[in-house]
C-alpha cells in the first residue's frame, strides 16, 4: 500500500466527519445569530413599550448571547452596561432620567443593529414608531387605578358610597302586612 493509498483511505473516512462537524458548526452560528436577532428584533418592536414584558425579558438576555471578546458586540455589552446602570440610578430628576434613557436605548438599538449588519441611523431608531395615543391613555388609567387602589389600600383614601333607594321604613311595611293577614 502506498501513501497515496492511505490518503484516498483517509479521507474516505474523514469526509463524513469533517462534513458533518462544519454542518454542526454552521448550523450553532445560526442560531446563534437567530438569538441575537429575536433579542434585537424584540428591543426594537418593543421601544416604545419599554415596561412591556417583552422588552425587559429582551434586555435581560443580551448578556447571555452578546460577548465583549467579540470585537462587533464590543459596543453592544458597553452600552448595554451604561443602560442598565442608569435604569437603577434614581438620582436624577424624572425628566432629565427619561430623556437619558431614551438616548441609551437608541444607543442600544443602534449598536446592535451593527452588530447584526442593521445600518439605522439614530433619528430613526428614536422617531420611526408607532404607538397609538390610545396604548398612553390606557397605560395611565391603570396607572391611575393601581394608584387609587394602593391608596385605599394603605387607608390613605376612602371609597365614596351613595346610596340611592332606600328601603321604606318599617312603619311604611306594616299596614300593608296587617291587611294582607286579614283576608
Amino acid at each position: 500500500m502506498t501513501i497515496a493509498d492511505t490518503f484516498i483511505i483517509l479521507a474516505t473516512l474523514a469526509g463524513p466527519v469533517i462534513a458533518v462537524q462544519i454542518t454542526r458548526r454552521l448550523d450553532e452560528r445560526r442560531e446563534e445569530r437567530g438569538r441575537k436577532l429575536q433579542i434585537f428584533k424584540t428591543l426594537m418592536a418593543t421601544r416604545a413599550y419599554t415596561l412591556s414584558s417583552a422588552h425587559v425579558e429582551a434586555l435581560n438576555r443580551i448578556d447571555l448571547e452578546f460577548s465583549a471578546g467579540r470585537n462587533d458586540e464590543k459596543k453592544v455589552i458597553e452600552v448595554w452596561r451604561q443602560y442598565l446602570d442608569l435604569l437603577g440610578d434614581r438620582s436624577l430628576t424624572s425628566e432629565q432620567w427619561g430623556i437619558k434613557r431614551v438616548d441609551l436605548l437608541v444607543d442600544l438599538l443602534q449598536s446592535m443593529g451593527k452588530a447584526l449588519g442593521y445600518d439605522f441611523d439614530k433619528i430613526q431608531i428614536k422617531n420611526a414608531t408607532y404607538s397609538p395615543m390610545a396604548h398612553g391613555r390606557i397605560e395611565e388609567d391603570v396607572e391611575a387605578i393601581r394608584q387609587s387602589t394602593l391608596e385605599v389600600l394603605d387607608g390613605k383614601r376612602a371609597i365614596q358610597m351613595y346610596v340611592t333607594n332606600f328601603p321604606p321604613p318599617p312603619e311604611a311595611a306594616l299596614p300593608t302586612t296587617c291587611a294582607q293577614e286579614s283576608s
